[in-house]
């Protein structure tokens, strides 16, 4: 894993903000005599290779993953709704490596006020209007997990943070003061990677080699008519990492990021339009000269959804990542590394049937790299046995050309079956 996201450091710093909010939840709540709701759910996923690539020694080459997992819910909120708490914590049983770990999902209390919410902890934040795609959405983010069928809530992972939400009539301001938060990205162990730098190799520099690791970020959203819009900033960092060479080795690195955008979301042709765009300011390389670090870039997202029959649903997403001073890129890339294209086009479909009263879901998304010229599938098929079991069996098949991000996954094709019951 490139980052180690659940670190004593990390947990310590959730905790003692929870603790923070908590202390006043718990009393109140505590004082009234309201019983905690307990919920949860057990668990089994596997995901196992749908080819039979090379694997380099330390790769595991049949089973990407095969886990066992409990996870427990717990929150309360005082009589007045003023006052809560939530946590969700996971116990894991790798089952191909061997290993029980265990995370905390989400761990935060809440104070709310007649027109401002206070959250305070571990929590998930999810921004902007983009399906599976991802602009002014600069939260961490688990393609680990994501890229071995796990239910689609494990894409993200939570920020250990201070949230601030304001009501100033018909506005909403959301502010959050985050600890940083790497993206998990495919791990070595269970993924091929082809030409891809050893991991004993790569030496990981955190960004507080280049400054504080706070990050801050902001929402201004209005609903106008029947569009909802949204304006969005960050001072972040880029979540995955950039790799420099160094003599023998190579460091990766978090190189600092100013996140610009705005969305649109509204009813259109019988179906929703979203709209979003950004401009990623990339702080340490603005003339572009680096070509191992990324460049500033803009960032546009068109979708549209509509009910196509009953129950059927269909969805197509055109997105476009522009490199800013791409003549600077081009001159400095040394000879022999791969040429990134000018403007990245990827088009996105989704496709979903509900049948036998909404029990059976039959779907299939799909990423179209139109300028890398390749693709990634994820037909899926899921049944609900009863209201607290059900089965999802799947597939992440990945092909094209091996310098486009999902062809470089080429020999990672898999299929994957999940069983979750809930209580």
């Amino acid at each position: 894993m490139w980052c180690i996201r659940w670190s004593l450091n990390s947990v310590t710093k959730s905790f003692a903000l929870f603790l923070a909010g908590a202390a006043i939840v718990s009393s109140q709540c505590l004082a009234q005599d309201r019983p905690l709701d307990f919920t949860g759910f057990v668990q089994g996923h596997t995901a196992v290779r749908a080819v039979s690539p090379d694997c380099s020694p330390g790769t595991e080459c049949e089973v990407l993953a095969g886990e066992l997992r409990a996870e427990i819910k717990v929150d309360k909120t005082s009589s007045s709704g003023r006052f809560g708490f939530a946590g969700r914590a996971d116990m894991i049983r790798d089952l191909t490596f061997g290993a029980t770990v265990g995370q905390v999902r989400e761990l935060y209390g809440d104070i709310t006020f007649k027109k401002a919410s206070i959250r305070i902890g571990r929590q998930i934040v999810t921004w902007g209007v983009g399906d599976l795609l991802f602009i002014n959405d600069t939260f961490p983010k688990n393609f680990n997990a994501f890229f071995t069928g796990e239910p689609v809530e494990y894409l993200k992972d939570g920020s250990d943070a201070i949230k601030i939400n304001i009501y100033p009539g018909n506005w909403s301001i959301e502010m959050i003061a985050a600890h940083f938060g790497c993206d998990t990205t495919p791990e070595a162990r269970r993924f091929v990677l082809p030409s891809f730098p050893a991991n004993e190799s790569i030496e990981f520099q955190h960004p507080d080699g280049y400054g504080s690791d706070i990050e801050l970020s902001a929402r201004l959203s209005r609903t106008i008519g029947r569009w909802e819009t949204a304006a969005y900033a960050s001072r972040t960092h880029y979540h995955s990492p950039d790799f420099l060479p160094d003599k023998n080795s190579v460091v990766a690195v978090y190189p600092r990021l100013n996140a610009y955008g705005f969305s649109l979301t509204g009813p259109l042709a019988k179906g929703v339009l979203n709209l979003e765009s950004g401009y990623y300011d990339s702080a340490q390389n603005r003339n572009g000269k680096n070509p191992f670090l990324e460049n500033s870039q803009v960032r546009i997202l068109i979708g549209h959804n509509r009910q196509i029959w009953k129950d059927g649903n269909f969805g197509v997403q055109f997105y476009g990542e522009r490199i800013q001073n791409y003549d600077n890129y081009q001159t400095g890339l040394p000879a022999g590394f791969p040429l990134r294209p000018r403007f990245r086009q990827v088009v996105t479909t989704r496709f979903t049937q509900q049948l036998r009263n909404q029990t059976l879901t039959f779907s299939v998304f799909s990423f179209w790299g139109l300028s890398e010229h390749d693709r990634y599938l994820i037909p899926s098929v899921r049944y609900a046995f009863t209201d607290a079991l059900w089965g999802e069996f799947g597939a992440n098949i990945f092909a094209g050309d091996r310098r486009g991000i999902f062809g470089f996954l080429d020999d990672n094709k898999n299929t994957y079956l999940t069983i979750r019951y809930n209580f």
